[in-house]
């Protein structure tokens, strides 16, 4: 099992920063595919980015694509998501989650919160208009 916890939520206006993060602990970070999800008030709960186990392959929601970043950090056993140019609609809380289902290894289900057995407990963003 891995135990992760999210932390870098806040406040800020639209066109701003945040840098999320995401620490683990328990299992071999590195075996874990790994992914940012996000849930708004009313919503159901949506991909954000996803990250392989290496780093070298990421994937993005299109609604984030050239706004976010994703990074993985194999030796600290942590988690980034840089989110740049915000606005009002990136408001929600903020999940990682992790899988070992080797499906997601050749990109297959990483977007589908079902493949993701492992959850933080989220960080809240808030982006004002």
């Amino acid at each position: 099992q891995v135990q992760l916890v999210e932390s870098g939520g806040g406040l800020v206006q639209a066109g701003g920063s945040l840098r999320l993060s995401c620490a683990a602990s328990g299992r071999t970070f590195s075996s874990y595919y790994m992914g940012w999800f996000r849930q708004a008030p009313g919503k159901e709960r949506e991909f954000v980015a996803g990250i392989g186990w290496s780093g070298g392959s990421k994937f993005y929601a299109d609604s984030v694509q050239g706004r976010f970043t994703i990074s993985r950090d194999n030796a600290k056993g942590s988690m980034s998501l840089q989110m740049d140019s915000l606005k009002p609609e990136d408001t929600a809380v903020y999940y990682c989650a992790a899988s070992g289902d080797p499906r997601l290894r050749v990109g297959i289900g990483a977007q589908n919160a079902q493949n993701y057995p492992y959850w933080g407990q989220g960080t809240q963003v808030t982006v004002s208009s």
